[in-house]
């Protein structure tokens, strides 16, 4: 079974014309072959929107709930609405092409196509992980960072389009740069009135005593597919789990933490700016567990 592989959507949008008329709705391409216009917003502006699902024992996670944060994106883009039928279709093809027995990922994108013709560009992209058991066991170091805007952003400045989750990723991987620069691994986002907010690629999740605390997703951030999952497990625990607006002092105070995604999983903070944080790697192995065993 290869490593990667690519499907190309013919019409991502019922909204919007095909890109051939007579063609099937996806069709499986040669990832090494270009295929995408130097002139696609994609590209050149960075228009478009994208999802990253997990894939364990050749099921894709949480595919509801990515599908519906990707409709939410597009929309916030103002894109034509994509055709999510088509779109969970080419993600079951993708991941039926890639090795079951190994942790893979598809992800989807929709852009705006080629500026002014009206025809979004879509596809779904598979390939097998990288390995981040020393990210989910030994932990990680993370830097917090002000991102800049106030935590009611998403309120005050809807054009900044805080929440969605588009390509335009220059701001996070920049961010990265200056985690490393400090010597962190990955960061943590503080707005600019001293709210705990989100990863570049991840959510925050924190526990006090027997409480999972995640900031909210009012605040501009995603919402979390893989902290939507781990709360359903913690509460099957006998946790309780919040959603809420917590300063940084809360987070330092923390018995342990983590960011959590889709592809790493749950990477348990080992280090917060420097100074030592405590771990739990029971519940954090048990975390773990959870969604690589999960099947839906």
């Amino acid at each position: 079974m290869p490593d990667e592989t690519l499907f190309i959507l013919n019409r991502p949008s019922t909204d919007a014309p095909a890109h051939d008329p007579d063609g099937a709705p996806f069709a499986l391409a040669d990832v090494a072959l270009p295929h995408l216009s130097v002139m696609d917003l994609a590209a050149t502006r960075g228009d478009g929107v994208f999802e990253t699902l997990s894939v364990f024992g050749g099921c894709p996670q949480a595919m509801d709930h990515h599908l519906a944060r990707f409709a939410r994106s597009a929309a916030m883009l103002e894109l034509p609405a994509p055709d999510l039928d088509a779109y969970r279709a080419a993600i079951l093809a993708a991941a039926a092409e890639l090795d079951p027995a190994q942790e893979a990922f598809v992800k989807i994108v929709l852009s705006r196509g080629v500026e002014g013709s009206g025809v979004p560009t879509g596809w779904a992209y598979g390939e097998l992980s990288p390995d981040h058991t020393a990210a989910r066991t030994r932990g990680i170091s993370v830097a917090v960072l002000d991102r800049g805007y106030r935590c009611d952003v998403s309120e005050t400045s809807p054009w900044l389009l805080a929440g969605a989750k588009t390509l335009s990723y220059a701001i996070n991987k920049a961010s990265m740069r200056e985690a490393a620069r400090r010597g962190a691994d990955d960061v943590v986002y503080l707005s600019s009135d001293g709210i705990l907010l989100e990863g570049p690629t991840s959510t925050l999740i924190f526990k006090r005593g027997n409480r999972l605390i995640t900031p909210d997703p009012a605040l501009g951030i995603l919402d979390g597919t893989t902290q939507a999952n781990l709360f359903r497990f913690a509460e099957r625990q006998g946790m309780t789990t919040t959603f809420g607006r917590s300063p940084l002092e809360a987070l330092r105070k923390a018995d342990a933490a983590w960011l959590v995604s889709s592809v790493r999983l749950v990477a348990p903070i080992r280090e917060l700016d420097g100074e030592t944080f405590p771990v739990d790697s029971e519940l954090t192995a048990a975390m773990n567990g959870y969604l690589l065993d999960l099947r839906e």
